[in-house]
């Protein structure tokens, strides 16, 4: 993971985003708001890994938005910002020039400036949680964690060095694991009038691939779908034979969880509490297996597999929390040669969410490289408001095309859908693979309307199709 920038790696910081649910907490007094209007104090790392030395500094940009996403360049609102646990806030720099480099009364504060500013955090010698603030009145509350770990000596999951398969041809490809659940309650597609599969609309438009998630037992009471089971084995065996029956391909994105895992939520899933290392392996294993199994009896197989979802601060936590990097990878070798013991010819991606940081893509890959995880795709999520700006998520994908032997996509996007499939299909050296927009169907900038109808979004794709003639 990151010894190219770090040298000696004696400790790194992981900055935890929380991505389906808000990363801020509701402040007194603005119960909604307008475009245009300061509604939001967002917050954006630029570096989410550090070495825990004392020394190491990390950039997080702070812009007040409105509800819409829109930085407010007229908003000179005052922010406070706290750090509390084991780091500290060093300096505060705005763009006019100011550079604060005290506390103003014993309180990090300052008016921001045509709506945005940085500021610094310097880790300590000590591992530990940090929690980083910025409030300002009335508007909502941004907030990150902050966690210092040790890496340790990579031990390699296996003694064979791994060739990375070569995926053909360009994906443009949409997650749409909502559609069961979208058609239980009676929504019907539609597109220029016309009644028709989801599925079938997507293709006419020029996708070629779909992405779907799966949970161990998301029916389960604290599971992702309580007493209905969406998106479980069964769910998923219907998806895939309506996926293949229109002549689609197929990813398949394990959570290894009852419920959504991202990088802010890595929940176990329930039958698997209280496993020790060796049946927790195991229980990987063989869970990826039944799936995998089930599918090719079907004559569903996937054609590409994710082991985890957003996965670059771990997963079944706190075993394979990324302060555990032996056991994350053997966790990854698990699922994958549970993959490949059914299907050798799927392809595996490792899936994390970090568009535009590539400070911490290295850091993850690298250590994945020295532990020999043989994998095939780096996919990355790309949502602006976490993940930066586009110059980021494009310096990143080229960077990571020149530095590792994998083909590179964006598996997760949903804003900027012209921009982002530009940068996607123009990585360097061969590595340019595609996309997957998230949930299109009913998810923020859905190009199908709460009623089912196509509107003017999807239209962008046959462009996109014809550009870069995907097939």
């Amino acid at each position: 993971m990151k010894k190219c920038i770090f040298g000696s790696l004696t400790g790194i910081m992981v900055l935890t985003l929380l991505f389906f649910s808000p990363t801020a907490t509701k402040a007194q007094g603005r119960p909604s708001g307008k475009p245009g209007q300061p509604f939001e104090v967002q917050i954006t790392p630029y570096r989410t890994t550090m070495k825990a030395d004392g020394k190491d500094t990390a950039v997080i940009a702070v812009n007040i938005i409105d509800n819409e996403g829109k930085t407010v360049a007229t908003a000179d609102n005052v922010v406070t910002f706290t750090a509390m646990g084991k780091g500290k806030i060093i300096s505060i720099r705005k763009g006019d020039n100011t550079v604060m480099t005290a506390p103003d009364n014993g309180a990090w504060k300052t008016h921001v400036y045509n709506g945005a500013c940085q500021v610094i955090i310097q880790t300590t010698e000590q591992r530990g949680a940090i929690k980083f603030e910025a409030k300002a009145d009335s508007l909502w509350t941004g907030s990150t964690d902050i966690q210092a770990v040790w890496p340790g000596i990579a031990h390699p999951v296996t003694t064979k060095n791994y060739k990375p398969k070569k995926v053909k041809g360009e994906i443009l490809g949409a997650d749409i694991s909502f559609l069961p659940e979208l058609e239980s309650r009676g929504v019907k597609f539609s597109d220029n009038g016309v009644e028709d599969d989801a599925i079938d609309i997507l293709k006419k438009h020029g996708f070629n691939y779909i992405r779907l998630r799966i949970f161990n037992d998301p029916a389960a009471p604290k599971g992702y779908s309580p007493g209905k089971g969406f998106c479980d084995l069964e769910h998923t065996k219907a998806m895939a034979k309506r996926i293949k029956a229109a002549g689609m391909k197929f990813l398949l994105d394990f959570h290894y969880s009852d419920t959504w895992a991202d990088p802010g939520k890595q929940f176990k899933p329930a039958a698997w509490v209280g496993e020790d290392f060796p049946a927790l392996k195991k229980s990987i294993h063989d869970f990826t297996v039944k799936v995998m199994q089930e599918l090719k009896d079907q004559g569903t197989t996937p054609d590409m597999v994710q082991v985890g979802n957003e996965i670059n601060h771990g997963m079944l936590w706190p075993d394979g929390a990324i302060n555990n990097l032996d056991t994350l990878a053997q966790f990854f070798y698990a699922g994958i040669t549970g993959v490949k013991e059914v299907s050798p010819s799927t392809a595996i991606m490792l899936h994390i969410a970090l568009g535009g940081q590539n400070t911490e893509s290295r850091f993850f890959l690298d250590a994945m490289a020295e532990r020999k995880v043989p994998f095939d795709v780096i996919g990355l999520s790309y949502y602006p408001k976490w993940h930066g700006t586009l110059t980021d998520l494009k310096n990143n994908m080229t960077d990571l095309a020149q530095r590792y032997p994998q083909q590179v996509m964006v598996a997760e996007y949903t804003q900027l859908k012209r921009e982002v499939n530009d940068i996607a299909f123009t990585v360097p050296n061969g590595k340019a693979l595609g996309t997957f927009i998230w949930e299109p169907l009913n998810t923020w900038e859905q190009f199908f309307d709460k009623d089912g109808k196509t509107n003017a979004l999807i239209n962008v794709y046959p462009d996109i199709v014809k550009k870069y003639d995907i097939k």
